[in-house]
């Protein structure tokens, strides 16, 4: 008892004059930041809103009319030369979907090249992938199969090698397509028009809709997040700024814009985006398509999401730090989308929002509980957090019942991505680590309908995130003092995003794959 009383006269007598001034100080950098991303989420939306309503489709806003072979003259000619580009790394799950799916593109078969670029370190994987590639050649498809003997460059790697080949020169525009892609056949007839008829566009990108959404709780929390990047971020960029990221599949590149710009680099784990940024500051624009949609595989498996974030979070952020003052220095393109490209697209998108929601939802909030010194103003906690949660969560009207599970689950992945974030700035660690997204196809379908029963086994270690734990306990903690000698009732969010971390953090998310 003696000890416990020492410990809080001590307590009360560094909290007045060291702990509150800290933690106020804290409070107000991130009511600073919850104000700057609430002014960009309203601002897209406003954005979104006068689109929809002035009508401002692409089709619209550029020269769009559909490619003939009317001319007998011409035939085939009239469509340009297409290399789809397929970079694999393993994939024996997914492989077959979308090698077909390419080989089904409606295009004049003389004016198509599917080039197969398989990474794969299986021997047996990259026999499969071969021999699927024969069996369309047999069929009369122009398809190509290429392997390197290294895997320098990860994905950028190989689709710099992949445009060094002869045949490519003859090649006007390439598409990408990751393995698990699978684009319907008139993908290419709906966005060639836009290259062909406007010279001045670099890049066609399609919207991604997920075959796996319904899989589990953790995909359908994907699915929103992935959608409103989709309808709001990138065709908000497309429409007034005509600049977005490229995400890396499922776009069409003019081979003469992707050469002026430097070509695929390798020097950060976002070899998409850097190619993006470095195109649009010699003055190239992009278009993206909402109603384009081609299917793909979301990560189902909490391990293969993690890795996914910590790229995605990682790779942005050391781009900044690498393009910040060539961005400032840039003389081609205007001052408003220099802001435009440094402010709202990195700063706020890419650094700010991962920080603030692990910053302010999970460690200073709680912590204001034992400080009652330190007051958050209700605008703050509650308001704006909310505002911005439906802004998102309008992206996806049949999963607005799941608001609470993704703000729960957003914030434990904040504390990833915030950790990837600081990782890219100061480049420390991992910060080109490139772990390949693990695609699972139809394998569980597959274990589901031959009656599998055994029981999923994993290791204890491989399944309990420790850091997850930690802050499951720090925050039921910061709940539970709440509770007792609190007045703000902050108990009730504080439970539930505890036991959020908790069930992360005993490796109950996303879906159990048996060995």
């Amino acid at each position: 008892m003696e000890a416990a009383e020492q410990i809080a006269v001590v307590w009360k007598q560094v909290r007045g004059p060291v702990i509150a001034p800290l933690l106020r100080a804290s409070v107000m950098v991130c009511l600073a930041m919850c104000v700057i991303l609430f002014v960009e989420k309203v601002y897209m939306a406003v954005v979104i809103v006068a689109m929809r309503l002035i009508g401002r489709h692409p089709e619209r806003q550029w020269r769009w009319e559909p490619l003939r072979d009317d001319d007998p003259e011409l035939g085939n000619a009239a469509y340009p030369m297409v290399l789809v580009q397929i970079p694999m790394y393993n994939e024996r799950e997914v492989y077959k979907k979308s090698i077909g799916a390419a080989c089904g593109l409606s295009w004049p078969s003389d004016r198509i090249v599917i080039q197969v670029l398989d990474d794969s370190t299986d021997p047996a994987i990259k026999e499969l992938v071969q021999a699927e590639c024969h069996r369309w050649a047999n069929k009369g498809v122009n398809i190509k199969y290429e392997i390197r003997d290294n895997r320098r460059g990860y994905k950028a790697g190989a689709l710099k090698e992949g445009m060094k080949h002869g045949y490519v020169k003859d090649c006007d525009y390439v598409v990408i397509f990751d393995a698990d892609f699978q684009p319907e056949p008139d993908y290419l007839s709906r966005a060639m028009p836009f290259l062909v008829h406007n010279p001045e566009i670099a890049l066609v990108q399609a919207r991604w809709v997920f075959v796996n959404a319904n899989e589990c709780l953790m995909t359908r929390m994907q699915e929103m997040s992935l959608d409103y990047h989709f309808k709001v971020e990138q065709e908000v960029g497309s429409s007034a700024y005509a600049f977005f990221g490229f995400n890396g599949t499922a776009g069409v590149w003019r081979i003469s814009a992707l050469n002026e710009a430097g070509g695929w680099k390798d020097r950060t784990t976002v070899e998409d985006m850097d190619l993006a940024v470095r195109a649009s500051l010699k003055g190239w624009k992009f278009v993206c398509l909402g109603d384009l949609r081609v299917k793909s595989e979301l990560p189902s498996t909490f391990k293969a999401f993690r890795y996914q974030q910590h790229r995605w979070s990682c790779g942005p952020a050391n781009l900044f730090r690498k393009m910040l003052m060539e961005i400032v220095k840039n003389q081609k393109v205007t001052l408003w989308k220099k802001i435009y490209v440094i402010y709202n697209f990195f700063l706020v998108r890419k650094i700010i929002g991962h920080i603030l929601t692990s910053v302010f939802y999970c460690l200073v909030i709680p912590a204001t509980v034992f400080v009652p010194e330190v007051e958050i103003p209700r605008w703050g906690y509650f308001y704006i957090p909310t505002v911005i949660t439906l802004l998102n969560a309008v992206g996806t009207p049949r999963s607005f019942h799941l608001v609470i599970f993704w703000v729960l689950f957003e914030n434990v992945m904040s504390l990833h991505r915030t950790k990837a974030t600081f990782s890219g700035l100061l480049e420390l660690g991992r910060v080109n680590e490139w772990v390949v997204t693990e695609k699972l196809g139809d394998i569980l379908k597959m274990k589901v309908q031959s009656k599998v029963t055994k029981k999923l086994r994993m290791r204890i270690r491989e399944r309990l995130q420790l850091l997850e734990l930690g802050v499951a306990a720090y925050i039921f903690f910061c709940g539970s003092y709440d509770l007792l000698f609190g007045k703000r009732y902050y108990y009730v969010f504080l439970f539930m995003q505890s036991i959020a971390f908790f069930v992360v953090g005993v490796g109950f998310v996303g879906t159990l794959v048996p060995n």
